[in-house]
């Protein structure tokens, strides 16, 4: 069996996030995995404290590299809407050529019955040109200190623990990432039996729609609930990837 690992939305270079004191335990998830996959927001532009897009890109690459090097296994990068980010793109083909263990995608991995991808399709009924233009249009400028204060206020007031299910229901959340999939041949008539995403900050283990089980990791924002979520397939799965 071919054992992957997931995880998304460690929005690394956020201050909110806790996701830098993880590397250790990803670490070790990846050592016990042929497969990590990154699943999105790995990295937070709009929220970086590096202060500007040039030096929030150079600090990316340089932890993929890195966590690559150390993962001892595959290293799979998928974007989410807050590191879909044109200087990030430029760079991802270099790093590939580089490390022979990392590869990416703008969109989706598709491995035996098992989708991977962030999640962002969650927002609203969307097909992969809808998809497109909402991650071109999506805002990546560094936030005022002003906006990291309010949110300072809303973490503390644990909004991000509140909102998330008010936000990102569960059946509608599935139906969306359903229609969307769907829409790009991977629905429910091609076998699809799993599907990991990110994006909601909701996590999930197993929730069944439609016969299929959907996973979610969470996010290390604040006190918000996180855990690296672990998929087995069989070794000689198709692998598939936009």
């Amino acid at each position: 069996m071919t054992r992957i690992s997931f995880v998304s939305d460690l929005h690394l270079f956020s201050r909110r996030s806790r996701g830098d004191a993880l590397r250790a335990e990803l670490l070790r998830e990846a050592r016990e995995s042929d497969l990590f996959v990154l699943g999105g927001d790995i990295f937070d532009y709009r929220w970086s404290v590096h202060g500007c897009e040039r030096k929030t890109s150079e600090a990316a690459i340089k932890w993929l590299a890195e966590f690559t090097d150390d993962a001892q296994c595959d290293v799979h990068f998928l974007l989410g809407n807050h590191d879909d980010h044109p200087l990030l793109l430029q760079a991802l083909p270099v790093l590939a050529q580089e490390h022979e263990r990392f590869c990416w995608d703008r969109y989706y991995l598709r491995v035996g019955d098992t989708a991977f991808l962030h999640g962002d399709v969650a927002d609203r009924q969307m097909t992969a040109a809808c998809l497109a233009q909402a991650r071109q249009g999506f805002c990546h400028q560094p936030r005022a200190a002003w906006r990291h204060h309010l949110y300072d206020l809303a973490i503390q007031a644990q909004l991000h623990r509140i909102m998330p299910p008010a936000v990102y229901p569960k059946k509608r959340v599935a139906r969306r990432i359903l229609s969307y999939l769907d829409t790009i041949g991977h629905g429910v008539a091609t076998g699809l039996k799993h599907v990991y995403f990110g994006h909601t900050h909701r996590p999930l283990a197993g929730y069944l729609y439609q016969d299929v089980a959907f996973h979610n990791c969470g996010a290390p924002i604040g006190a918000a609930h996180f855990r690296v979520l672990r998929r087995e397939i069989p070794k000689d799965s198709k692998r598939l990837s936009e």
